[in-house]
Protein backbone atom coordinates (compact mmCIF):
# COMPACT_ATOMS: atom_id res chain seq x y z
CA UNK A 1 0.00 0.00 0.00
CA UNK A 2 1.37 3.47 -1.27
CA UNK A 3 1.48 6.17 1.77
CA UNK A 4 -0.55 9.31 1.07
CA UNK A 5 1.64 12.50 0.44
CA UNK A 6 1.19 13.29 4.59
CA UNK A 7 4.21 11.04 4.57
CA UNK A 8 6.29 11.91 1.34
CA UNK A 9 10.26 12.59 1.72
CA UNK A 10 10.32 12.37 5.82
CA UNK A 11 12.27 10.34 7.99
CA UNK A 12 11.85 9.70 11.81
CA UNK A 13 13.57 12.28 14.03
CA UNK A 14 14.63 9.88 16.85
CA UNK A 15 16.35 12.42 19.41
CA UNK A 16 12.34 14.52 19.30
CA UNK A 17 9.20 12.94 20.66
CA UNK A 18 7.35 11.24 17.99
CA UNK A 19 4.58 13.89 18.56
CA UNK A 20 7.21 16.61 17.74
CA UNK A 21 8.33 14.75 14.64
CA UNK A 22 4.77 13.78 13.43
CA UNK A 23 3.92 17.17 13.62
CA UNK A 24 7.10 18.78 11.72
CA UNK A 25 6.30 15.95 8.95
CA UNK A 26 3.02 17.06 8.40
CA UNK A 27 3.57 20.75 8.72
CA UNK A 28 6.43 20.60 6.21
CA UNK A 29 4.06 19.31 3.85
CA UNK A 30 1.52 21.33 4.49
CA UNK A 31 4.13 24.41 4.19
CA UNK A 32 5.60 23.43 1.31
CA UNK A 33 2.57 22.54 -0.61
CA UNK A 34 2.49 18.65 -0.43
CA UNK A 35 -0.68 19.34 1.12
CA UNK A 36 -2.61 21.88 0.18
CA UNK A 37 -5.89 23.64 1.99
CA UNK A 38 -9.14 22.47 2.32
CA UNK A 39 -7.71 18.86 1.95
CA UNK A 40 -8.58 16.36 4.62
CA UNK A 41 -6.33 14.12 6.72
CA UNK A 42 -6.56 10.80 6.71
CA UNK A 43 -7.81 9.12 10.11
CA UNK A 44 -6.36 8.90 13.29
CA UNK A 45 -6.49 5.17 12.80
CA UNK A 46 -4.49 5.54 9.16
CA UNK A 47 -2.27 7.58 10.27
CA UNK A 48 -0.87 5.37 13.64
CA UNK A 49 -0.80 2.44 11.27
CA UNK A 50 1.21 4.11 8.43
CA UNK A 51 3.60 6.12 10.61
CA UNK A 52 3.81 2.99 13.61
CA UNK A 53 2.51 5.27 16.42
CA UNK A 54 0.61 5.62 19.24
CA UNK A 55 -2.87 7.20 19.18
CA UNK A 56 -2.06 9.46 21.83
CA UNK A 57 1.03 10.22 19.72
CA UNK A 58 -1.50 11.33 16.91
CA UNK A 59 -3.46 13.33 19.28
CA UNK A 60 -0.37 15.76 20.25
CA UNK A 61 0.54 16.38 17.05
CA UNK A 62 -2.65 16.90 15.83
CA UNK A 63 -3.11 19.28 18.77
CA UNK A 64 0.15 21.16 18.06
CA UNK A 65 -1.04 21.49 13.92
CA UNK A 66 -4.20 22.88 15.39
CA UNK A 67 -2.75 25.60 17.74
CA UNK A 68 -0.17 26.57 15.02
CA UNK A 69 -3.19 27.12 12.96
CA UNK A 70 -2.34 24.78 10.30
CA UNK A 71 -5.31 22.55 10.40
CA UNK A 72 -9.20 22.48 11.75
CA UNK A 73 -10.79 19.84 12.95
CA UNK A 74 -14.23 19.73 12.78
CA UNK A 75 -16.15 16.96 14.95
CA UNK A 76 -17.48 14.41 13.26
CA UNK A 77 -16.33 15.01 10.14
CA UNK A 78 -12.52 15.20 10.25
CA UNK A 79 -9.48 17.09 10.45
CA UNK A 80 -8.66 19.55 7.24
CA UNK A 81 -5.83 21.47 6.03
CA UNK A 82 -5.82 25.29 6.44
CA UNK A 83 -3.88 28.15 4.56
CA UNK A 84 -0.62 28.28 6.58
CA UNK A 85 -0.07 31.56 9.17
CA UNK A 86 1.77 34.83 7.26
CA UNK A 87 4.53 34.48 9.78
CA UNK A 88 4.67 31.10 10.98
CA UNK A 89 7.89 32.09 13.56
CA UNK A 90 6.36 34.43 15.44
CA UNK A 91 5.20 33.40 19.23
CA UNK A 92 1.69 32.73 20.44
CA UNK A 93 0.23 31.77 23.45
CA UNK A 94 -2.04 29.26 21.26
CA UNK A 95 1.57 27.54 20.05
CA UNK A 96 1.34 26.24 23.90
CA UNK A 97 0.55 22.26 23.38
CA UNK A 98 3.06 19.80 24.11
CA UNK A 99 2.69 18.17 27.41
CA UNK A 100 6.03 20.00 28.37
CA UNK A 101 5.22 22.96 27.71
CA UNK A 102 2.15 22.24 29.57
CA UNK A 103 4.15 21.47 32.62
CA UNK A 104 6.33 25.21 32.29
CA UNK A 105 2.91 26.68 32.32
CA UNK A 106 1.96 24.75 35.43
CA UNK A 107 5.07 26.15 37.47
CA UNK A 108 4.62 29.31 36.89
CA UNK A 109 0.66 29.19 37.51
CA UNK A 110 1.90 28.00 40.74
CA UNK A 111 3.99 31.22 41.53
CA UNK A 112 1.49 32.92 40.44
CA UNK A 113 -2.03 31.95 41.53
CA UNK A 114 -0.80 30.57 45.11
CA UNK A 115 -0.90 33.86 45.89
CA UNK A 116 -3.93 35.57 43.68
CA UNK A 117 -5.63 32.83 45.90
CA UNK A 118 -4.58 34.27 49.09
CA UNK A 119 -5.52 37.65 48.05
CA UNK A 120 -8.84 36.72 47.09
CA UNK A 121 -9.80 35.11 49.76
CA UNK A 122 -8.69 38.21 51.93
CA UNK A 123 -9.55 40.90 49.32
CA UNK A 124 -13.07 39.13 47.51
CA UNK A 125 -16.41 40.55 47.65
CA UNK A 126 -19.78 39.11 48.31
CA UNK A 127 -20.59 39.70 44.90
CA UNK A 128 -17.41 38.14 43.81
CA UNK A 129 -18.03 35.34 46.18
CA UNK A 130 -21.82 34.96 44.28
CA UNK A 131 -19.67 34.56 41.10
CA UNK A 132 -17.01 32.48 42.01
CA UNK A 133 -19.38 29.63 43.62
CA UNK A 134 -21.46 29.97 40.68
CA UNK A 135 -18.76 29.07 38.51
CA UNK A 136 -17.94 26.23 40.67
CA UNK A 137 -21.35 24.87 40.36
CA UNK A 138 -20.86 24.84 36.53
CA UNK A 139 -17.86 23.09 36.59
CA UNK A 140 -19.32 20.14 38.87
CA UNK A 141 -22.63 19.85 36.59
CA UNK A 142 -20.41 19.70 33.45
CA UNK A 143 -18.42 16.42 35.01
CA UNK A 144 -19.65 14.57 32.23
CA UNK A 145 -18.91 17.34 29.27
CA UNK A 146 -15.21 18.05 28.95
CA UNK A 147 -15.98 21.21 27.02
CA UNK A 148 -18.34 22.91 29.00
CA UNK A 149 -16.44 21.84 31.99
CA UNK A 150 -13.01 23.91 30.82
CA UNK A 151 -14.72 26.60 30.00
CA UNK A 152 -16.17 27.27 33.66
CA UNK A 153 -12.93 25.47 34.83
CA UNK A 154 -11.02 28.83 33.49
CA UNK A 155 -13.94 31.07 34.46
CA UNK A 156 -12.97 29.74 37.65
CA UNK A 157 -9.42 30.61 37.84
CA UNK A 158 -10.30 34.14 36.28
CA UNK A 159 -12.50 34.82 38.71
CA UNK A 160 -9.84 34.42 41.18
CA UNK A 161 -7.56 36.79 39.96
CA UNK A 162 -10.20 39.24 39.23
CA UNK A 163 -10.97 39.08 43.14
CA UNK A 164 -7.78 39.75 43.44
CA UNK A 165 -8.23 43.69 42.93
CA UNK A 166 -5.01 43.61 40.70
CA UNK A 167 -5.92 43.64 36.81
CA UNK A 168 -2.48 42.32 36.35
CA UNK A 169 -3.44 39.11 37.62
CA UNK A 170 -5.93 38.88 35.41
CA UNK A 171 -4.31 40.39 32.34
CA UNK A 172 -1.47 37.31 33.20
CA UNK A 173 -3.83 34.60 33.27
CA UNK A 174 -6.42 36.31 29.98
CA UNK A 175 -3.21 36.05 27.96
CA UNK A 176 -2.91 32.62 28.85
CA UNK A 177 -5.57 31.95 27.71
CA UNK A 178 -6.71 28.49 27.47
CA UNK A 179 -3.68 27.12 28.04
CA UNK A 180 -4.40 27.64 31.46
CA UNK A 181 -6.13 24.09 31.39
CA UNK A 182 -4.27 21.38 30.60
CA UNK A 183 -6.97 19.19 29.55
CA UNK A 184 -7.95 21.65 27.10
CA UNK A 185 -4.62 21.12 25.07
CA UNK A 186 -4.00 17.60 26.02
CA UNK A 187 -6.21 14.66 26.85
CA UNK A 188 -5.29 14.23 30.36
CA UNK A 189 -7.28 11.62 32.08
CA UNK A 190 -5.94 9.42 28.56
CA UNK A 191 -2.22 10.46 29.32
CA UNK A 192 -2.67 9.01 33.04
CA UNK A 193 -4.84 6.33 31.28
CA UNK A 194 -7.49 7.24 34.36
CA UNK A 195 -10.91 7.22 33.49
CA UNK A 196 -12.21 10.50 32.63
CA UNK A 197 -15.10 10.81 34.99
CA UNK A 198 -12.73 9.87 37.97
CA UNK A 199 -10.09 12.12 36.90
CA UNK A 200 -11.91 14.88 36.43
CA UNK A 201 -13.87 14.46 40.11
CA UNK A 202 -10.27 14.36 41.85
CA UNK A 203 -9.65 18.09 40.09
CA UNK A 204 -13.17 19.08 40.82
CA UNK A 205 -12.69 18.52 44.50
CA UNK A 206 -9.79 20.44 44.42
CA UNK A 207 -11.81 23.42 43.42
CA UNK A 208 -14.50 22.75 45.99
CA UNK A 209 -11.20 22.87 48.56
CA UNK A 210 -10.00 26.41 47.09
CA UNK A 211 -13.62 27.48 46.17
CA UNK A 212 -14.44 26.83 50.44
CA UNK A 213 -10.77 28.71 51.53
CA UNK A 214 -11.88 31.97 49.78
CA UNK A 215 -16.02 31.60 51.19
CA UNK A 216 -14.07 31.22 54.77
CA UNK A 217 -11.96 34.24 54.11
CA UNK A 218 -9.21 31.86 54.93
CA UNK A 219 -5.76 33.41 53.03
CA UNK A 220 -3.25 30.51 54.49
CA UNK A 221 -5.97 27.61 53.04
CA UNK A 222 -6.54 29.12 49.70
CA UNK A 223 -3.13 29.52 49.27
CA UNK A 224 -2.37 25.84 50.34
CA UNK A 225 -5.58 24.56 48.63
CA UNK A 226 -4.45 26.09 44.99
CA UNK A 227 -0.45 24.40 45.22
CA UNK A 228 -2.09 21.51 46.40
CA UNK A 229 -4.73 21.64 42.98
CA UNK A 230 -1.92 23.29 40.66
CA UNK A 231 1.03 20.85 42.08
CA UNK A 232 -1.12 17.59 42.13
CA UNK A 233 -2.17 19.04 38.21
CA UNK A 234 1.83 18.57 37.44
CA UNK A 235 2.68 16.07 39.20
CA UNK A 236 -0.12 13.92 37.21
CA UNK A 237 1.09 15.15 33.86
CA UNK A 238 4.53 14.57 34.91
CA UNK A 239 3.95 11.24 35.51
CA UNK A 240 1.78 10.19 32.50
CA UNK A 241 4.96 11.66 30.53
CA UNK A 242 7.42 9.57 31.83
CA UNK A 243 5.24 6.69 31.19
CA UNK A 244 4.58 7.62 28.15
CA UNK A 245 8.06 8.38 27.20
CA UNK A 246 8.97 4.95 28.87
CA UNK A 247 6.57 3.11 26.46
CA UNK A 248 7.90 4.75 23.50
CA UNK A 249 11.25 4.02 23.94
CA UNK A 250 10.47 0.21 24.96
CA UNK A 251 8.38 0.26 21.69
CA UNK A 252 11.82 1.68 19.38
Amino acid sequence: MEKPALFANTTRKRHKSLSQSLAETISNNIRSGILKPGEKLPTESAIMELYEVSRTVVREAISHLQASGLVRTRHGIGTFIQEPPANPLSLHKDAIVTVRDVLDILELRISLETEAAWLAASRRTDEQMEDLSAALQDILKHVQRDTESVSADMRFHQLIAKATGNRYFVDILSDLGNTLIPRARLDSAALSQEASNSYLERVNREHEDIHDAILRKDPEAARAAMRTHLSNSRERLRMAQQKFEASQQAGN
